[in-house]
């Protein structure tokens, strides 16, 4: 599967797509219809006017229109240019599943739970045919796209074909047999009670509730999908229909399927979180598609193109099954590619198309790749399977030659996943164990090279200016001069390469570029080379040949040389000259000390426990395989040794007599020559020389000695030591959310304040025990406090109260992850911090859950079930007693819907107890009394009140008490024991299950 766009949203119900632009409808469960463009992946609009899931969604395959159908009983026909609903249709009584545009007739078909299918005229905008004889709930309704019939599929386990040839011909205008032919019979359909619709076939055979049906477009062939997990193909003719053959495979509600519309392909996506290929001629399962955590709930195919669109819990996925671009090859103005098993040629000059060779193929796997040797006229195709890249093979074709009758074709088969031309006779290979191979003409392996894993190969074709470019930045960023002037050199690039001749030293082939400037007839590059070697002969005599004869004199008198015959040419300028004379000075290039021959040094560096940690997360295993292993600092050549310093290289001096009481020759003790500048600028004194004071150690450096809570640490910008500390106290193993609470806290670190003029800002440090601290006692002031986290938890208890509970989970988990970087003075403070630790936690547990309980389906009864007892769960988290009253009111509804009244009554009482207002107790009151008149439980939950039990924060079932858990070392939050070592689903940081020495917020 290539996928081509997706989007993040709501749950999708309803895709459609339009016939031209590269536009998609997507219908959410949220109300909200969304207009994007999957070309430009862009949102073009948000339609929101349906109150409810929108699930039934369709354009015009001709008019700026499109039509949708929700959950409020309404089908709305809407102008995407106008941007606006244009009127609306009422007339079902129940939710609304699929709504649909006729292919020719101004009508629109609907499908809903009220058990009936509706056609409407939407240009007269009234209900023209009503269709009945579903007994439960109709999921889907189609045109057929070229007949008069309808198919309908409906949870009573039936699909069914409608013939609405009657319908047609009574609101259709008349054809050519004119008004007469029309009005034949008026009476006899009103007379015998003959409806304009009428079921012509009812096919059975599903075992459960029937989701889809549709029309294949050309063949007379119907595929349904239903609940029990089922895919039917069904025939049918003028007299009846039949169940052709099923396919299975799906482990869960099949809840879309359809018919490839132009290859002999069905697809089908499911509640089992997979989309599968099916081949209708054999009837078996070619591929699958699956996602880890989302439901698929439709399905759409374009009309013209071959893309399709899925409809997931969190958004929609565009895709095609396999790449349309044929391999291809191009050589000078031959382009090779392979088209319906043939290799072909096209020449770009005459643009004629030929037919080479025949290839080997019959799969259905089309060529994926091609690679073409010009010196031996071969091609490599490559073949590789989308489901099993490790079964991909390659062939090596040999072309034959113009004019050659022979048409048999050399032709050699191997395993590979991709296979490129290296060389005249040489092509390498990436195997099926990914590992590179490379072979001779002959197909046999000449050399085998291990490489970090790798998932492609390409051919390496750096020979291109960009390519150079970018090495020599590189390489100049390291002072790698020599791979540098070997780029400059391939590019050509001359003015950079004469600077890096002067910036290294090496005037001898400075010299060579003037020489080469020459005959390049560069003349601007060859002045600019004779001033940086500070060549007057060589500037004179350039300016000279450029006919500048004027300026090159006065450039040989200033500098004193003198010429006779330039002399009496140019005397009138003499008093100008003179006048130059006077001012002028000699700007001679200074002279370099040493050539750089080599490269600059390079030191080896490690990585820190939090580079290593992120690099482990979010880098691949290359990245990691590539990372230095060793740690040490060597000192290589590069940074030269004693003997470079030209101290032992000087000339013996002649020796002075041998004083007595001094030191004798067998002490080897000589002067050395120092520089005569050194002279005078050391003053005779007898307290030596000036040693100046070593510099101090900063105040953030004695903050990480002196403690061991983590804010200290990041306040003194030691990130590493910080997360370090976070890891063993509380199991901290995911950094990225701590990101901006560092950094946050770090700004408060220093205080920046202005000295005297024209210097630097100087910084300031405060310190929380600034009245009593020496340098190895200070500690730093600390801007985050505890009762700025009960402030912020205030509120989040208004954004529950208000039902925003996305909102308030992220609030709550940032003053969560907030507690670790506290400072505490008391034991009090500290057990107010670990209560803060438990609000947050039960708070996130039951609004995750409760937001999960909002998205889940309620079809069936075991979903229904699920639903009530999460809603039960939610009571027991420990909230503050508004927000309990809450979920108790919302248990209690539920429970009495689904005829639990004790478990519902129990509720109830639980709600009176904590004393809500006199209206809402009054209902509570009159809901027990119904309770208690039936004090029964209709179905069976798993849930117990009397038995105590805590919630896994991962699969929000009760783990009760006795039963082996694990919690989190931050939050708190219990698991059961499968789930130790991952990252917790509260805290969304730390590692379930990991020993840890606990919170340490207090000195």
């Amino acid at each position: 599967m290539l996928t081509k766009f997706e989007t993040k949203s709501a749950r999708v119900k309803g895709l459609s797509f339009h016939p031209k632009r590269p536009w998609v409808l997507a219908s959410l469960h949220n109300g909200v219809i969304q207009l994007w463009d999957y070309r430009m992946c862009t949102l073009l609009d948000k339609f929101d006017e349906h109150d409810g899931p929108v699930r039934g969604i369709c354009f015009h395959n001709q008019q700026p229109l499109f039509v949708s159908g929700g959950d409020d009983y309404k089908i709305k026909v809407w102008n995407y240019k106008q941007r606006r609903c244009i009127f609306t249709l009422l007339g079902h009584l129940d939710y609304i599943r699929t709504t649909m545009f006729h292919q020719e007739y101004p009508w629109i078909l609907s499908a809903s739970d009220d058990q009936t299918i509706r056609i409407w005229n939407w240009q007269s905008r009234t209900c023209i045919c009503v269709l009945t004889g579903h007994n439960h709930y109709v999921m889907c309704a189609q045109f057929h796209p070229t007949e008069d019939i309808i198919v309908s599929a409906s949870l009573d386990q039936s699909v069914r074909v409608w013939d609405i040839s009657g319908l047609r011909k009574k609101n259709v205008a008349p054809g050519p047999g004119g008004l007469e032919d029309h009005l034949k019979n008026p009476g006899a359909t009103d007379l015998f009670g003959q409806a304009d619709a009428v079921v012509k076939h009812v096919l059975d055979g599903h075992d459960r509730g029937v989701n889809w049906a549709c029309f294949h477009p050309t063949l007379p062939l119907i595929v349904s999908g239903a609940d029990d997990r089922q895919i039917k193909m069904w025939r049918m003719n003028d007299a009846k229909a039949w169940e052709v053959d099923t396919c299975r495979g799906h482990y869960n509600n099949v809840s879309c399927v359809l018919f490839h519309p132009r290859q002999d392909l069905i697809l089908s996506n499911s509640e089992d979180k997979s989309i599968r290929v099916w081949d209708m001629t054999k009837r078996t399962c070619l591929h699958t598609f699956r996602r880890e955590h989302e439901r698929f709930w439709v399905l759409a195919a374009h009309p013209t193109l071959n893309l399709f669109a899925a409809g997931h819990d969190s958004g929609m996925i565009i895709f095609k099954l396999e790449r349309e671009r044929p391999a291809y090859a191009v050589y000078g103005n031959l382009l090779y590619y392979v088209k319906e098993r043939f290799l072909r040629k096209l020449d770009f000059t005459t643009s004629k198309d030929t037919s080479v060779m025949q290839i080997r193929g019959g799969g259905k796997t089309p060529p994926y790749s091609m690679s073409y040797n010009q010196a031996e006229n071969a091609v490599l195709i490559c073949t590789r399977s989308p489901s099993n890249i490790e079964n991909s093979t390659y062939d090596l074709y040999m072309i034959p030659r113009e004019g050659d009758s022979n048409t048999d074709t050399d032709t050699k088969r191997a395993s590979g996943v991709t296979a490129i031309w290296v060389a005249r006779n040489r092509f390498a290979v990436l195997d099926r164990a990914y590992s590179l191979v490379i072979k001779n003409l002959k197909n046999e392996v000449t050399k085998k090279v291990q490489i970090p894993n790798c998932d492609e190969i390409f051919y390496a074709g750096t020979d291109q200016k960009a390519c150079w470019e970018s090495l020599a930045q590189a390489a100049l960023m390291q002072g790698n001069h020599q791979v540098v002037e070997m780029c400059y050199q391939r590019t050509k690039n001359f003015e950079k390469l004469s600077f890096l001749y002067l910036i290294t030293g090496n005037l001898e082939k400075l010299r060579k570029m003037i020489k080469i400037a020459e005959i390049r007839k560069d003349v601007s590059g060859q002045y600019q080379g004779s001033l940086l070697l500070g060549d007057i002969y060589e500037r004179a005599k350039i300016l000279r040949n450029s006919g500048q004869a004027s300026l090159a004199y006065v450039t040989e008198k200033i500098h004193g040389i003198s010429n006779e015959d330039d002399d009496i040419q140019y005397s009138s300028m003499q008093d100008e000259l003179s006048a130059l004379e006077q001012g002028a000075t000699y700007l001679r290039p200074p002279v370099p000390i040493q050539q750089a021959e080599n490269n600059w040094p390079l030191l080896t560096v490690s990585k820190g426990f939090f580079e290593g940690a992120m690099m482990s997360r979010g880098k691949s295993q290359v990245a990691a395989a590539l990372a230095p292993e060793d740690d040490t600092v060597v000192a290589t050549d590069g940074w030269g040794n004693d003997e470079e310093l030209g101290i032992d290289d000087e000339e013996e001096g002649d020796g002075e007599p041998i004083v007595e009481g001094e030191e004798t020759a067998g002490w080897d003790v000589e002067d050395v020559d120092l520089p005569p500048e050194l002279e005078n600028s050391i003053p005779v004194s007898e307290d030596g020389y000036y040693s100046p004071p070593t510099r101090g150690v900063p105040p953030m450096q004695h903050w990480v000695n002196n403690s061991q809570l983590v804010v200290d640490h990041i306040l003194a910008g030691s990130f590493e030591t910080a997360f370090r500390l976070l890891n063993n106290q509380v199991g901290v193993v995911e950094f990225a959310l701590y990101q901006s609470l560092f950094l946050n806290t770090y700004a408060r670190a220093r205080t920046s304040f202005a000295s005297l003029p024209n210097i630097p800002s100087l910084y300031g440090y405060p310190q929380r025990n600034w009245k009593d601290a020496t340098p190895k006692t200070s500690l730093p002031a600390v801007g985050l406090h505890l009762t700025d986290l009960v402030q912020r938890l205030q509120v989040c208890y208004q954004l529950t109260t208000g039902g925003k509970f996305t909102e308030a989970i992220e609030k709550l988990q940032t003053i969560l992850l907030s507690i670790p970087l506290l400072v505490v003075d008391t034991r009090q403070d500290i057990a107010e911090a670990q209560q803060l630790i438990q609000i947050c936690r039960e708070y996130i547990l039951g609004l995750k859950m409760e937001t999960e309980r909002k998205n889940l389906p309620k079809n069936t009864l075991a979903e229904q079930k699920r639903i009530c007892e999460m809603a039960a769960y939610f009571t027991h988290c420990n909230l503050q007693p508004v927000h309990q009253i809450l979920t108790l009111r919302i248990a209690a509804n539920m429970f009495f819907k689904l005829k639990n009244y004790k478990t519902a009554g129990s509720f109830a009482r639980r709600l009176l107890e904590l004393g809500p207002k006199p209206e809402l107790a009054q209902q509570v009151r009159k809901l027990l009394q119904a309770c208690d008149k039936n004090p029964t439980d209709e179905h069976q939950l798993a849930y117990d009140e009397h038995n105590p039990f805590s919630l896994c924060a991962s699969t929000f079932t009760p783990i009760y008490r006795g039963k082996p858990e694990i919690k989190c070392p931050l939050c708190g939050a219990s698991y059961q024991p499968q789930y130790k070592d991952s990252l917790c689903r509260i805290c969304e940081v730390a590692a379930i299950g990991k020993e840890c020495i606990g919170l340490k917020i207090h000195m």
